[in-house]
């Protein structure tokens, strides 16, 4: 595959993710219904509620936690050239949280992350920090180690899911969810359709489902499976519906997780449409049109969003997201 080629489909994931995030701002910890009467048919971006309870007055195109922290794992990958120092990635986050209090916004470090980072700060071994995370965070933001990791040793990208999630998410069902979105992130990158980057996010979900502490909850690998049978690229609104019913859209891994591969296979040809039906899912539909839109961003490269919804993004959040592409192909394995 030509640089060219690499570049935009590292870019598209980046693209793909702010895009899904910056859609899904206005409507997540909504309802469906209070989406379809908010926004009507959700078509483009819109500003969120003066009384949203977490993204109050944030203008259309904002995007939110999920993006701001993939840049930040990204920015330790680069740093650490391939691999992620935990306790300072730890100690990034508690900043990030910090700078984010001092511009008032409510979108902060999710529950497992926040509680990880800051036994952190208070001395707690890395490796002991995330043993109960079991939340969609890690898989949120690791569409970054999916750049630097290739797809054809799966055991290496898990590895880097691990170092990269570990401190704040080091169970089993983050860990799964976690590699299922590297993992179809970069079987996009290597050229990979769009099922068969999620059927690579099937596998790696299934390695990674072994390691870390075990908590309970549903299998991500399972639920995974049941998306991709629900998922109907000829009847894509019906089929998503039915899997966002099913499957859920809170923040626990084990629903948004396989939501977002099942979206994904809903519109395999079409990123913006997968990423406005997950934004339309309410819950934590932020998290799972980013994810959704990353994979399909890999898998078709930046040119499948619309120029005006990549133009609109970065201009609201002041991105550079070709640049940051660029630079984790650079360590690329």
């Amino acid at each position: 595959m030509s640089t060219i080629d690499l570049q935009s489909r590292a870019a598209g994931a980046l693209y793909g993710l702010a895009i899904g995030d910056a859609l899904g701002m206005p409507t997540q910890l909504l309802s469906p219904d209070e989406v379809r009467s908010q926004f009507g048919k959700l078509d483009w971006f819109e500003p969120a509620a003066a009384d949203h309870p977490i993204a109050a007055g944030m203008p259309a195109g904002s995007i939110t936690d999920d993006t701001e922290q993939a840049l930040l794992l990204a920015q330790a990958l680069i740093d650490g050239r391939g691999h992620v120092d935990q306790e300072a990635f730890a100690l990034s986050l508690l900043r990030w949280e910090e700078q984010m209090k001092a511009r008032g916004s409510l979108d902060l470090l999710g529950p497992s992350t926040k509680a990880a980072v800051e036994a952190v700060a208070e001395g707690v071994p890395a490796s002991e920090a995330g043993k109960n995370g079991a939340t969609n965070g890690a898989a949120m933001r690791i569409t970054p180690a999916g750049i630097v990791a290739g797809s054809k040793d799966l055991d290496s990208l898990v590895a880097l899911v691990i170092e990269s999630s570990a401190v704040s998410h080091n169970t089993n069902i983050a860990l799964s969810g976690a590699a299922a979105i590297a993992a179809a992130v970069s079987a996009g990158i290597d050229g990979a359709d769009c099922l068969q980057a999620l059927q690579l996010g099937l596998e790696a979900a299934r390695l990674a489902s072994t390691r870390g502490n075990w908590v309970a909850g549903g299998g991500v690998p399972e639920r995974i499976e049941l998306a991709l049978g629900l998922a109907d690229s000829s009847r894509p609104k019906d089929s998503a519906g039915a899997i966002m019913r099913l499957l859920g859209t809170s923040l626990a891994t084990q629903e948004s997780v396989p939501t977002a591969i099942g979206i994904a296979a809903c519109y395999p040809d079409d990123p913006f449409a997968a990423c406005l039906a997950a934004a339309a899912s309410g819950g934590d539909s932020d998290t799972i049109a980013a994810m959704a839109g990353a994979i399909l961003g890999a898998v078709h490269g930046v040119e499948a969003f619309p120029t005006e919804a990549i133009e609109l993004v970065c201009s609201v959040n002041k991105l550079d997201l070709d640049s940051v592409a660029a630079k984790l192909l650079k360590l690329r394995r």
